[in-house]
């Protein structure tokens, strides 16, 4: 007997933040949440590692450039999204990096701007939004469904 077994999609989520500030970008042209702001962050690519996969889309999207030693896990999360899909998100605090942050996807994001993490923006992805309280409160595990 053949049966399919259930598949999840990945994403990465990086914060950065310093001096009580966090690095967030303002989506466009993504399909989804366009409008809110987010974190760099992206899809796990097959055969790539969770750490591959986030040090590759913070530098895709936001030009810098980092090590795995310094990614720093802080939170995962089981979501279901209402559109009928499902994620795992993993999250990792980036302790340090070289250069300076800048849009480096202009076709994807209006701009990246610093923000005290606490009084986030109201346009927030409802998810990161959630993924960042989480960080703060030190859970580390949430189930997510919007």
């Amino acid at each position: 007997m053949k049966f399919k077994r259930h598949t999840l999609r990945c994403s990465v989520y990086a914060l950065l933040i310093q001096k009580n500030k966090i690095l967030l970008n303002l989506r466009k042209n993504t399909w989804w949440r366009d409008g809110y702001y987010g974190l760099p962050s992206g899809h796990i690519n097959k055969n790539e590692t969770i750490f591959k996969a986030t040090l590759r889309e913070i530098n895709e999207e936001i030009g810098i450039k980092a090590k795995s030693e310094n990614l720093i896990f802080v939170h995962v999360m089981h979501r279901h999204e209402k559109d009928n899909f499902e994620y795992v998100d993993f999250f990792f605090v980036l302790k340090k990096w070289q250069g300076k942050p800048i849009n480096n996807e202009s076709k994807k994001s209006f701009h990246i701007k610093w923000f005290n993490v606490d009084t986030l923006p109201k346009n927030i992805v409802p998810n990161i939004k959630t993924g960042i309280d989480n960080y703060r409160k030190k859970i580390y595990f949430s189930e997510f469904k919007k």
